[in-house]
């Protein structure tokens, strides 16, 4: 089969299309044939090598979600989820290939009227933006800062503060078009890269008042303690994400020489999510985004062999949304 390894950390040029044999579930799997492949930013990350320290070695396969068909269980797998089209989370390695195994927990059915490439654009991002606003401890009234609102997490999040009741979603993006399509989500304040106000002040600057009750960062890198500043009196940070790259690393004086605000930043990933917790909320906003009660966006449907197009286009920040790929 073929799949897409990383030849060399560092750019996308070293993503290599290779044949691989067709994996053999083992106990507790299945084998999926996807129709769709996510491409994320934690793809990213590991392809640049931002975490090799973490274990990934040259010749790692990309990939963490997918959605198709069932092809082959493995033992203890009742036999009937054969042929089904489901939503897969294969760890941080084994989608961007023809065919895929994940532990049959890490599984679920898609609703009718839910494609593949929505799937993957929601399975992963949207548990991210609803366990984040939750651990941030969200309140209908708060204000919202989604920086780097414009990748499926992101979007996802944007959709739930408004649905949630704050009293102003803000977003960090690069162009007012951009802009435009996150109001049309839910965002009520756009702001540039620097969280200034754009254009002719419409949901500027000015118009933060005193900050923000809760900030989502998905971008990290070196801004994120000017973020921090845009914190009001017990305000809440949540990093999601490091996508711009590592913050400084003594962003945490910005915290303590605000020490009487009582401001609260906090790290968060999936991974501290017990399973059965996740799949509950996926399989809910499966079902909503079939009803068209929450939007996803997919940004483009590129052919496998075309994945280092598609962390291009990630590298040069012009994606909206999520790209997908499809054997």
């Amino acid at each position: 089969m073929r799949a897409v390894v990383i030849r060399e950390f560092g750019k996308p040029e070293g993503l290599e299309v290779v044949d691989l044999p067709v994996p053999v579930p083992g106990p507790g799997e299945v084998r999926i044939a996807p129709e769709a492949i996510g491409v994320g930013g934690v793809d990213a990350v590991i392809r640049r090598g931002t975490v090799a320290g973490h274990g990934f070695q040259e010749g790692h396969l990309l990939g963490s979600e997918v959605a198709g068909r069932v092809t082959a269980v493995g033992e203890g797998v009742i036999a009937s989820w054969e042929g089904r089209r489901v939503w897969a989370f294969t760890g941080l390695s084994g989608g961007y290939a023809e065919e895929a195994v994940a532990a049959v927990d890490n599984v679920l059915p898609l609703p009718d009227g839910l494609t593949g490439a929505d799937a993957v654009t929601l399975g992963g991002s949207g548990v991210v933006a609803h366990f984040a606003l939750a651990r941030a401890h969200f309140a209908p009234g708060e204000s919202v800062l989604v920086r780097g609102a414009a990748g499926s997490i992101g979007i996802t999040a944007v959709q739930l503060a408004a649905r949630g009741g704050a009293g102003a979603v803000a977003v960090t993006t690069s162009s007012a078009e951009r802009g435009a399509r996150l109001r049309e989500l839910g965002a009520t304040h756009i702001l540039d890269r620097a969280g200034e106000g754009e254009g002719d002040g419409e949901g500027g600057g000015k118009d933060r008042g005193e900050g923000f009750d809760v900030i989502v960062d998905i971008a990290g890198g070196p801004r994120l303690p000017h973020f921090l500043d845009m914190l009001r009196p017990n305000g809440r940070f949540l990093a999601v994400g490091i996508v711009a790259g590592q913050p400084p690393a003594d962003f945490g004086a910005r915290l303590l020489d605000r020490f009487r605000s009582s401001l609260s930043f906090a790290t968060f990933s999936a991974d501290t999510v017990p399973g059965p917790d996740q799949q509950a909320v996926r399989s809910a906003q499966f079902a909503e985004a079939a009803r068209g009660e929450l939007r996803t966006v997919v940004h483009e449907v590129l052919p496998l062999d075309r994945a280092a197009e598609a962390h291009r286009a990630m590298d040069a920040g012009t994606v909206f949304g999520r790209i997908v790929l499809a054997p």
